[in-house]
């Protein structure tokens, strides 16, 4: 319990560093530049983690990281740029915590990974109070806006369920470095096409990109991948609601964006809904990963969450006397 606790918190520094993103984004990334925006935040970071792993990807990772990279990086970063321009932080954040409750959906479907009661009582709260925090002020709401989220939520919900699937034997940050420069890749072709020329850079625009590509990208989607590495899909949604909390306290704080009392509540049965959600009930757990059926793996130390060397990173095998149903959250 203590070493699955261990991996939610690593996987928590991602949705906490981009509830700060859209804060970064609306205030100091350049307007009107969504397709550069997302080709300066992904490459830079890919290159990044290539540079600290020094591997290219081998056989049907090639493929992989085009889809995952153009679900969870290119087509994904495009569009939270424009949620980010259009949408107060609040809200474009309330929007994304949704994900918790489709990467249950999307885990159920390809992995079996069936939603137990108190991931979905957890959920159900986390919804609700996402409802209190949207409805309760932040400014105007723009529906490209809010279409834009939703469109980025669904889009890497998939990803990030399809990269668990498929990430089972392959290093972290190898992984994370190729979907990155493959989103960036693909991206670019349209940046150039449509936006011209690159945008304009001033120091508060360069400090923007370094945030949104080192700390939100790099370091962020190693942790959460590390995370869909150890964890099963709905866990690791349950925690994406810690973006809405940080990017409705960033707005109140930094941006003073209006909090009423609805928010307050909305935020207090967020943090709720997430801790009800990770409590198990019944035997030890058992994940799928890749159609395997596995135990729950004990980690080492944090710093081995983005090393990929922690000793759990081997899955342990269920021995013949425990019953696998074939549907792994059964046994939970």
């Amino acid at each position: 319990m203590e070493g699955r606790w261990r991996w939610l918190a690593v996987t928590a520094i991602a949705p906490v560093t981009w509830g700060a993103t859209y804060y970064v984004t609306r205030h100091a990334l350049p307007v009107e530049y969504p397709l550069y925006g997302a080709v300066l935040r992904a490459l830079p970071a890919g290159l990044l983690l290539l540079a600290l792993r020094r591997e290219l990807p081998r056989g049907e990772w090639w493929w992989r990281s085009l889809v995952l990279g153009t679900l969870n990086m290119g087509a994904f970063f495009a569009l939270v740029y424009v949620a980010g321009q259009l949408l107060p932080t609040s809200v474009a954040a309330t929007i994304m915590a949704t994900s918790s409750v489709v990467m249950m959906l999307f885990g159920w479907l390809l992995l079996a990974e069936r939603p137990r009661a108190m991931a979905l009582l957890g959920a159900g709260a986390g919804v609700a109070g996402v409802v209190l925090m949207l409805s309760g002020g932040g400014g105007e709401v723009n529906v490209r806006g809010v279409l834009a989220s939703v469109a980025a939520m669904i889009i890497s919900s998939v990803g990030f369920v399809l990269t668990r699937r498929w990430g089972s034997g392959t290093h972290v940050l190898s992984a994370t470095s190729w979907q990155l420069l493959a989103g960036g890749l693909t991206v670019l072709p349209f940046a150039v096409l449509v936006e011209g020329a690159p945008p304009p850079m001033t120091a508060s625009t360069l400090a923007g990109f370094a945030y949104v590509s080192v700390v939100a990208t790099a370091v962020a989607y190693a942790a959460w991948f590390a995370g869909l590495k150890h964890l099963p899909a709905g866990s690791v949604g349950l925690v994406g609601l810690l973006n809405p909390v940080t990017g409705v306290l960033l707005g109140v704080v930094i941006a003073h964006e209006t909090l009423g009392r609805g928010q307050v509540a909305g935020l207090v049965l967020v943090l709720l809904g997430i801790v009800v959600g990770q409590v198990r009930t019944g035997a030890r757990s058992v994940a799928n990963i890749g159609g395997v059926a596995t135990a729950d793996p004990v980690p080492g130390a944090v710093s081995d969450a983005v090393s990929g060397g922690a000793e759990g990173a081997v899955p342990r095998v269920v021995p013949a006397a425990v019953p696998v149903t074939g549907r792994p959250e059964a046994n939970r």
